[in-house]
């Protein structure tokens, strides 16, 4: 298996969300795991979360803003020092570890998930940085396939394993750079700045303003609780349809328009100029994706504003209104997904919107903090009504990015 453009270490479907955080019990396993491998004990762990994005989808490679969070669901990774150039990493997915070597190193040489290790090495043997041997074991929460960036988390949590082995100088800023390269240039999955960012970079009750052009990043209170709020994650179930191919025209489609436009990036066309830019464009499609990624980004600012006034439940129409962008200007959505909104927003949920890079994946649901189960067992039955495979759910926090156990 290869890398895919939605941020997923494979491609199949996802597994039950974990109703409760399960750190704990993933570290056990990542160090069980090493143990029966390696006949060893492991010189430490290290965790990187998965993530959702509250708004801002398909602005990131459009150098726009988007507002992701980390999640309490982690990829944990247990490791320790190897003499010699070689690295091992076994996972508890698979019966079958991986090993390379220097030689082994060039992109394509190793494939399937092994790929997200090796090229974290390759990066940073590129960037000029000695990277030690290592025995790695793997484990991980982060459903697969569910748009949660399992394969972010993967890559972060290696990340930080081999640089603290390593002693090397790369500071939490320079990291998420190269972990995209990682998966851009080895891996091959176009994926933007967001994921890596995010479950690297955020921190616990925050949510990460990215501004995806020049990296600066701003830490936004989040704090569900305190609003009597939470924040639901639905689990579509939905296979991955098409997904490799129509995300990557969705990003020409964008890259196009904004040659057409003039403009370096569609996070150029002003918001109250967008009817302007519009009319220059030739065809309905392209304006319609344009469309959404300048309204997105507007939304995305407009939510910041209000939580940095601590007017949480007010963002509730925004993320609607994102996944409506979603669903009929930049075309994403697929039935599952669509049906889990919709029922979301009738069983009283404030806003619902898809978060990743669509054609599946996972809804998110601004709720009551006392309405979680009423709205998990709406979408439930309305899933089991269409006949769709029983969706998956669990209430989520933001929690902090990567780092040593």
């Amino acid at each position: 298996m290869t890398g895919r453009p939605t941020g997923e270490v494979a491609d199949r479907a996802p597994g039950d969300l974990p109703a409760r955080d399960t750190a704990g019990d993933v570290a056990d396993r990542a160090t069980a795991g090493f143990r029966q491998r390696y006949a060893a004990e492991p010189a430490g762990r290290w965790a990187a979360p998965g993530r959702a994005n509250l708004i801002g989808e398909h602005t990131d490679y459009n150098d726009g803003f988007v507002l992701p969070f980390a999640l309490s669901l982690r990829t944990v990774v247990a490791a320790a020092p190897e003499p010699d150039q070689v690295w091992t990493v076994c996972s508890e997915l698979t019966d079958e570890p991986v090993r390379f070597t220097v030689d082994d190193l060039a992109p394509g040489r190793v494939t399937g998930w092994g790929a997200y290790v090796a090229g974290v090495v390759w990066a940073l043997r590129e960037a000029g940085h000695a990277v030690p041997g290592a025995r790695l074991a793997v484990a991980s929460d982060v459903p697969l396939g569910s748009g949660l960036s399992s394969s972010a988390a993967l890559e972060a949590a290696v990340l930080a394993a081999l640089v603290d082995l390593g002693g090397l100088d790369l500071p939490a800023e320079q990291r998420p750079r190269l972990a995209q390269r990682a998966e851009n240039a080895y891996v091959g999955a176009p994926t933007g700045i967001m994921d890596q960012s995010a479950v690297i970079r955020c921190r616990a009750g925050h949510a990460l303003f990215l501004d995806c052009r020049t990296e600066a990043v701003e830490h936004i209170p989040f704090d569900l609780d305190a609003a009597g709020l939470a924040m639901l994650v639905v689990d579509s179930r939905a296979p991955h349809r098409h997904a490799d191919g129509e995300y990557a025209a969705r990003r020409r489609s964008c890259e196009q328009a904004a040659e057409l436009l003039g403009v370096p990036a569609l996070r150029d066309v002003p918001t109250d100029g967008l009817a302007t830019a519009l009319e220059r464009l030739g065809d309905d499609e392209t304006r319609r994706r344009v469309r959404h990624v300048v309204t997105e980004d507007q939304r995305v600012l407009d939510t910041v504003a209000l939580l940095r006034a601590g007017r949480v439940r007010e963002i509730g129409p925004l993320l609607t209104a994102s996944h409506t962008s979603m669903r009929d200007d930049f075309e994403i959505t697929v039935p599952e997904i669509d049906l889990a909104v919709e029922t979301a927003l009738a069983a009283g949920a404030l806003g619902a919107r898809m978060t990743g890079g669509g054609f599946g994946g996972c809804v998110l649901a601004l709720v009551e903090a006392t309405s979680v189960d009423a709205v998990a067992t709406a979408v439930t039955a309305a899933y089991a009504e269409h006949g769709f495979a029983a969706p998956g759910h669990v209430r989520v926090r933001p929690a902090p990015g990567a780092a040593r156990l």
